[in-house]
């Protein structure tokens, strides 16, 4: 099918469109699947961008960072640490090093054991943070030298949980787009079945109309106006709803984790606008498809 037909197909023809009535119960399942529809796509998309943003915050934040612990006795933990600090500040692709304080070990803690807890009276290791530059560090070596120069230090390049929870989010951000793929093949299905009923019930008007010389072509033409504008006004109304929605989810925020931010962003809210687009193509091609196959039936 060439540019031309699609725009002769979609061309407004009062004629054409009298074939096809109004209101019935196939224009309110169009209408209410499209919205439904659409509605449902506009969070499909906001859960998938909003996940694919998660996996590229914990990609890059945790990618450049390292901890070290070190399991010492308390008489024997400054010495060691501060050897720890010595080896780090002549290893390659560290570009800092530094040992948390009391205060800030305390807050890393305070989530599940309060605010009051006495670390002076726990055997608590002491963390450095390492901060990785160019050209990169090299974990396996360097594990090698504090095993042999600082027996309490332990080094975690966060890579033991960072893929998972990096995996997971891109996951998710697959089922998103997987889902908007379902969303519109569950689109199209109902609209085949409402324009075939369509087609049923005007099964005699169809007939009338060849016996006078109309073609095929002019019939089908009529269905597909219908069910394409139909189906682009309820997902347009979704589309409104769905981007509402969205709107009034709480913003991102270090305290609510994944569970907010998973709005739009930036030029992420043209994204939605395509919605009502593709539910029209979707129409458009299923109700083509669908007056084709009826009409060939009632040949």
């Amino acid at each position: 099918m060439s540019k031309g037909d699609i725009r002769n197909l979609l061309r407004r023809d009062s004629r054409a469109d009298r074939v096809v009535p109004p209101t019935g119960f196939t224009a309110h399942l169009t209408l209410f699947v499209s919205g439904a529809m659409a509605f449902l796509a506009v969070f499909a998309l906001a859960l998938s961008l909003a996940s694919g943003r998660l996996a590229d915050r914990w990609a890059s934040e945790l990618a450049g960072a390292a901890t070290l612990r070190i399991n010492a006795p308390a008489e024997q933990r400054a010495a060691q640490t501060q050897a720890a600090l010595t080896v780090l500040s002549q290893t390659p692709g560290v570009a800092s090093a530094r040992a948390l304080s009391t205060e800030e070990q305390a807050a890393l803690l305070a989530p599940w054991f309060g605010p009051d807890l006495p670390l002076d009276t726990l055997p608590v290791p002491q963390l450095i943070e390492i901060i990785e530059g160019d050209p990169g560090l090299d974990a396996t070596g360097l594990r090698l030298r504090l095993g042999a120069e600082v027996p309490g230090a332990v080094l975690d390049d966060h890579s033991r949980w960072r893929e998972p929870l990096v995996g997971a989010a891109n996951s998710l951000r697959r089922l998103g787009w997987i889902s908007i793929l379902l969303i519109g093949g569950a689109t199209a299905a109902m609209i085949t079945l409402a324009a075939n009923a369509s087609l049923a019930a005007n099964a005699q008007i169809i007939e009338v109309l060849r016996q006078v010389g109309a073609r095929d072509r002019f019939i089908a033409g009529a269905f597909v106006r219908r069910f394409t504008f139909r189906a682009f006004f309820g997902a347009a109304v979704g589309t409104l709803l769905g981007m509402t929605g969205v709107l009034l989810l709480p913003e991102a925020s270090d305290e609510g984790g994944f569970l907010t931010g998973l709005g739009f962003q930036g030029l992420g809210w043209v994204l939605p606008v395509v919605i009502p687009l593709l539910g029209a193509s979707v129409a458009f091609l299923a109700t083509w498809s669908a007056a084709h196959r009826k009409l060939k039936e009632l040949s």
